[in-house]
C-alpha cells in the first residue's frame, strides 16, 4: 500500500421530547429501528473519531444530548453508525466524559450491531482537548483521521466518502472539510455598529466531517500545545502551520443538536433519510 508523504513540515439517560406528529411519522418506517449496514475493509486506512463530550448547555438538560432518541436511537449512534457503514474506516474512537464511558457504550453502541471496532476516549476540557485525547488512541499505521461532531446525526457514509476520497485524490493536500456556501448577508459590526458588509461569496460555514492525513495532524496539535494555540476547529490548527486544506461541499441541513428547537427537525429529517430505506 503506498504511503504519502505530509504536504508540511452513570447519570439517567435523558427522556426525548415528544412530537406532535410522532405517530404518525413512525407508521412511514418499514421497520421501527433502521439500520445502516456496517462494512470493514481487508486494510482500512483512516480511523473516526466522534466527538461525544460536550456537555450540552445550550441544549438545557443535565447529563448533555448525546443519549437523547431520535427515531428510535441515541444521536451519538446515528452519527457513528453512518462511519460504520464505510469500508475503509477501520475504528470508530468515541470521546465523551470519562466517568460516563460505560454509559456511553451501554446505551449507544452494545444494542447495535457495529462492524467496525469502536472504542472511547475520555474528553477534555475544551474541543480541542477532547480531539487530541481522542487522537491518542489511534495507531500510527492509521494513514487518514476523520473528525465528527457525535452531535450531528444526519452524516451519511456518502458524505463520509466523498471528504476521505478527495483527500486521498489530492496529493498535495492535508485536509478536506465538509462546509457549505453561506447564504445570508454578513455584517461587520464594532460595538453595535455596522462597519462593513463583506463579499458573502468567500465565506463558508465549516461542518464535519473533517479529514486530515494523520501525520501532519499530530504534528499540528503538537505545536498548538507548545505554543498554547486554541481553536475552534480540527481544521484552523492545520491552516496555521501553513497546509493546505480543502473544501467539501455539504447539505446544509448537516445540522447539530445544539438546542431544543432543533430536535424535532433532526427528527424529521432522519426518518425521511433513513426510515423508507430500511436496507441501507
Amino acid at each position: 500500500m503506498d504511503t504519502f508523504e505530509d504536504s508540511i513540515g452513570v447519570p439517567d439517560v435523558l427522556e426525548p421530547p415528544v412530537l406532535k406528529d410522532a405517530d404518525l411519522v413512525l407508521d412511514e418506517l418499514e421497520e421501527p429501528y433502521p439500520q445502516l449496514k456496517g462494512k470493514l475493509d481487508r486494510k482500512p486506512q483512516t480511523a473516526a473519531i466522534i466527538l461525544a463530550g460536550g456537555t450540552g448547555e445550550r441544549f438545557g438538560r443535565e447529563g448533555g444530548k448525546q443519549l437523547v432518541e431520535i427515531a428510535g436511537k441515541p444521536v451519538l449512534t446515528w452519527s457513528a453508525e453512518a462511519f460504520d457503514a464505510v469500508g475503509d474506516v477501520g475504528l470508530i474512537v468515541i470521546v465523551c466524559p470519562k466517568d460516563r464511558s460505560a454509559e456511553y457504550i451501554k446505551r449507544a453502541v452494545d444494542p447495535f450491531p457495529f462492524v467496525t471496532p469502536v472504542i472511547v476516549a475520555p474528553a477534555g476540557a475544551t474541543r480541542q482537548e477532547s480531539a487530541f485525547s481522542g487522537l491518542e488512541y489511534v495507531p500510527e499505521d492509521y494513514e487518514y483521521v476523520i473528525l465528527h461532531d457525535g452531535a450531528r446525526p444526519l452524516v451519511t457514509p456518502e458524505i463520509i466518502e466523498h471528504t476521505i476520497a478527495t483527500l486521498k485524490g489530492n496529493l498535495d493536500a492535508d485536509g478536506a472539510v465538509l462546509a457549505h456556501p453561506a447564504v445570508d448577508t454578513l455584517k461587520v459590526v464594532e460595538n453595535g455598529v455596522i462597519v462593513g458588509t463583506p463579499d458573502r461569496s468567500v465565506f463558508w460555514n465549516a461542518q464535519t466531517p473533517q479529514a486530515f492525513r494523520a501525520g501532519i495532524y499530530r504534528r499540528a496539535h503538537a505545536a498548538a500545545l507548545s505554543d498554547g494555540f486554541v481553536a475552534t476547529d480540527d481544521s484552523a490548527l492545520i491552516e496555521r502551520l501553513g497546509g493546505r486544506v480543502l473544501v467539501v461541499e455539504g447539505p446544509r441541513d448537516n445540522i447539530k443538536l445544539t438546542v431544543p428547537e432543533d430536535y424535532e427537525l433532526l427528527e424529521a429529517a432522519v426518518l425521511k433519510l433513513y426510515g423508507r430505506n430500511p436496507e441501507l
